[in-house]
């Protein structure tokens, strides 16, 4: 592992983050291919399920350039694919080039390829190399959902909160609008973008009336929406049902009743779950059920009541809080929790990373134990009723950009509609 294959790992994943938003439920990949000497022949990144993967991109890239492949690197950000799926396997796409070296950012969690992918390859005789520890981090970073899922079954679970400094999501009488500013606002939608799904509780619609959509430009499909509402209390006019994009309401009641009837003439899909002891949706199932329908990143965006029960529950991953200059004082928490941390106990949690947006602060907070596989409860079955980043040369920063170029209310504090 040299310093140019550092330097085409990184730019592999500069091309990946393009299938941000575009990929799912399809991993994020990127991939670059060219020589030893430093000529880049061709980028790509995973497109839309069904769609190309990032190592037939870049391959049609290059040839679309007239390169010569016999003898060329690829450098892919994941694991290329040994199974036929939505497409067939990217190893045998690889092999027919005539590519002499691949070198993989990190083994693919997926049971289909696990390993298989790489001893395809070396078994064609190309030779195989792994990315050091911390561009392997960066690689399953990019994809903490889609390991996730394999992993323990259930998607990568982030709230999204935005507080005051004297941590607060709303006044005492709901009023929130708007405890941020505008390009807190806007960049909630970036994280919005990254998800497959996004989950918020009936109190929050009743409240705020959210869209709960992604309001962005480059927005090239909405996640699906998700309703926990265990009685169907959803109104068939709330503004959900005007956004482009699907809307799954879940809850615990009969689906052939008279509420439950106006919702699904409204577009609503529904799942009736086993409700808990306390008669609200059992959170396990849900999180079965979401993974099942590939849902690798859930972005969670609702009131102090799911939010607690989702903490409580041990089923939240990280948090994404936007903190700003004000004080509200009387009001609403992030989360009524019914049990908090010990204070002679080490935290839970730790910074991941603080950035300036504006006048305001982001926030992301991970698990401390958030590196291992196995973090926070897992759930199997639904019961339905390092060194610092290499700099690329100019041309090659151009070249990828290009690439990614033509890749394709108020209440409850989620402060964003």
């Amino acid at each position: 592992m040299d310093q140019l294959d550092r330097t085409r790992l990184r730019e592999a994943l500069q091309a990946a983050e393009s299938a941000i938003g575009l990929s799912d439920p399809n991993p994020r990949v990127g991939c670059v291919i060219g020589s030893a000497d430093g000529a880049v022949f061709g980028i790509g990144a995973t497109q839309a399920a069904g769609g190309p993967h990032a190592e037939v991109m870049a391959l049609r890239e290059a040839r679309a350039q007239g390169r010569a492949l016999a003898g060329a690197t690829a450098w892919v950000t994941l694991e290329p694919c040994s199974h036929h799926g939505r497409t067939p396997p990217c190893c045998d796409a690889l092999v027919e080039s005539g590519i002499a070296r691949v070198v993989i950012g990190i083994r693919d969690p997926n049971p289909r390829v696990n390993g298989r992918g790489a001893a395809r390859l070396a078994a064609a005789g190309i030779e195989v190399a792994w990315a050091p520890d911390d561009i392997a981090a960066a690689c399953r970073d990019i994809n903490i959902g889609f390991f996730s899922r394999h992993e323990r079954g259930r998607p990568w679970v982030r709230m999204k909160a935005a507080i005051s400094a004297d941590g607060r999501v709303a006044r005492a009488d709901g009023s929130s609008q708007w405890i941020t500013g505008a390009a807190a606002r806007q960049d909630g939608h970036r994280w919005r973008l990254r998800a497959g799904a996004l989950l918020t509780g009936v109190g929050t619609v009743l409240a705020d009336d959210p869209l709960l959509n992604v309001r962005l430009p480059q927005a090239r499909r909405q996640p699906l929406r998700v309703v926990v509402d265990s009685a169907w209390r959803t109104p068939a006019t709330a503004r959900l049902f005007a956004a482009a994009g699907p809307v799954l309401v879940i809850g615990t009641q009969p689906v052939d009743g008279p509420s439950a009837i106006r919702l699904r003439h409204a577009g609503a899909e529904l799942l009736r779950l086993p409700a808990d002891a306390a008669g609200r949706v059992d959170l396990g199932p849900l999180m079965a059920a979401l993974a099942e329908r590939e849902v690798n990143e859930l972005h969670l965006e609702a009131g102090p009541a799911l939010n607690g029960a989702m903490l409580d529950g041990d089923w939240v991953d990280e948090w994404l809080l936007y903190l700003a200059p004000r004080l509200v004082g009387a009001g609403l928490p992030p989360a009524s929790l019914n049990s908090g941390e010990a204070l002679a106990e080490p935290p839970r949690w730790q910074w991941h990373a603080v950035e300036p947006i504006d006048g305001d602060l982001r926030l992301l907070a991970r698990r401390r134990d958030a590196h291992l596989g196995g973090v926070g409860p897992a759930y199997s079955s639904v019961q339905t009723l390092s060194e610092a980043p290499v700099e690329s040369t100019e041309a090659t920063r151009k070249s990828v950009e290009e690439s990614i170029a033509c890749s394709g209310p108020r209440g409850l504090g989620t402060d964003s509609a």
